[in-house]
């Protein structure tokens, strides 16, 4: 399928092209190269990009609603205000992504490396992290509730300010995680004990 000149294909090579605010709902795009790619305000719903390559590609306000993203890689990927809810993430590679003010509800993230991510205001709410590594990333005034943490890797996290109400923290490393005026409230802790 051609896309503002573009031919999008599985494995496609489209490192920095511009495919910004570009119609690409449901398209099969597993292991494409979008690299250093521009996808600001792009439609990528439902789309398939099992083991693609976002990596330094602006996404910021990108429709990912229910894309997958299994494996994939998104390091460095700006995703500031994208929807990714409902995505499946798992697996995949997001080192310092920027997820700032994203909207990531009931998203998949079981197994992603979130090592130092931007993640201030997302909204996680009642999402997947089991056994993620959010090592080093900054939740400031996330909103984490119902969340499943279950062995998810929080040390030196910045959960400042951030709703942990009801979430499950059951097997969690939270060694150096900063959790000032955070809320707790009814949350699993790492030990099984309740939150009150």
């Amino acid at each position: 399928m051609m896309v503002n000149g573009y031919k999008v294909e599985p494995k496609a090579n489209l490192r920095g092209a511009n495919l910004r605010k570009a119609g690409l709902h449901g398209l099969d795009m597993h292991k494409i190269n979008l690299n250093r790619a521009n996808l600001m305000g792009a439609d990528l719903a439902e789309a398939n990009l099992i083991g693609a390559d976002l990596s330094y590609a602006d996404a910021r306000d990108a429709n990912l609603r229910q894309a997958k993203l299994n494996e994939a890689d998104l390091t460095e990927t700006d995703l500031r205000g994208a929807s990714l809810n409902l995505t499946n993430l798992s697996h995949a590679k997001m080192h310092s992504v920027n997820l700032r003010e994203a909207k990531l509800i009931e998203a998949n993230l079981s197994h992603a490396d979130l090592t130092g991510a931007f993640m201030s205001l997302a909204n996680l709410s009642e999402a997947n992290l089991r056994d993620a590594n959010l090592g080093e990333a900054r939740l400031l005034d996330s909103n984490l509730r119902d969340a499943k943490l279950q062995g998810a890797k929080l040390g030196g996290a910045d959960l400042t300010g951030a709703s942990l109400v009801n979430a499950d923290l059951t097997g969690a490393n939270l060694v150096g995680a900063i959790l000032e005026n955070a809320d707790l409230t009814g949350a699993t802790m790492p030990d099984g004990s309740k939150h009150e």
